[in-house]
């Protein structure tokens, strides 16, 4: 007897919401719900959150990938793209093929560059002032349907009820930090391996789920461990 896909969503929905229950760690949280996107949502193989400061500046956070930085850096520097607008004014914005889309003539084709044919974005807003978007990124183009954006739009909402429950800055301020020891650690396992940037994440990641280790656990030991050879040697 086959199970009905509405069961294994409700499922799904279910353990995502129970990430919800205060107290929460917004940086597991965030993770966990980003983790239940890519499981959940059809057609969508990456996913990260942009987050807005207020000083103007934008930041990514629980990125599933390593390619998705790198996506969401561009469109940061080059001041265009789904990710951008959705998260300084329009509510959804979709790009159904990247490399050929004209409204981003200069992302559009680095992002193709980078693997990725299709995007939707999200935005969230949580009280008092936390604002962004929900990144997420097809693989191939002409992925996205009503599904995708349906579930989607959930997700991104389950995010704002997450940020809006840890709507402290010091709660923002660590998951920042966080995004910050990761990019450390990548670089660091990128330098010792001779590896590309996603090896190295796919790298830190595997660590984490062998030892069920925090992925930022897992990167401040390897930040620690250099700082201590560095320290022996000196």
């Amino acid at each position: 007897m086959t199970s009905d896909p509405s069961d294994d969503l409700a499922a799904v929905m279910t353990a995502a919401a129970a990430t919800l229950r205060a107290p929460i760690d917004l940086d597991k949280t965030l993770e966990q719900l980003l983790a239940s996107v890519i499981d959940t949502v059809p057609g969508i193989d990456q996913a990260s959150l942009s987050i807005t400061s207020r000083d103007g500046t934008i930041e990514t956070l629980a990125p599933t990938d390593q390619r998705v930085v790198q996506a969401d850096q561009l469109q940061y520097e080059l001041r265009e793209g789904p990710c951008l607008e959705a998260a300084l004014a329009e509510p959804v914005v979709e790009a159904g093929d990247l490399a050929t889309d004209p409204r981003w003539p200069q992302y559009g084709p680095k992002a193709a560059a980078l693997g990725f044919g299709a995007q939707i974005a999200f935005q969230f807003r949580a009280e008092p002032h936390a604002r962004g978007a929900l990144n997420l990124y097809s693989d191939q183009p002409h992925t996205i349907d009503n599904d995708t954006r349906a579930l989607g739009a959930l997700f991104a909402g389950l995010i704002a009820v997450a940020m809006g429950w840890a709507r402290q800055d010091a709660s923002m301020n660590a998951a920042l930090i966080t995004r910050n020891v990761i990019g450390q650690a990548v670089g660091i396992v990128m330098e010792r391996y001779t590896i590309d940037p996603d090896r190295a994440f796919a790298f830190l990641v595997r660590i984490s789920q062998d030892t069920n280790t925090k992925l930022r656990t897992v990167a401040e030991r390897i930040i620690q461990d250099v700082v201590k050879k560095a320290a022996a040697t000196g």
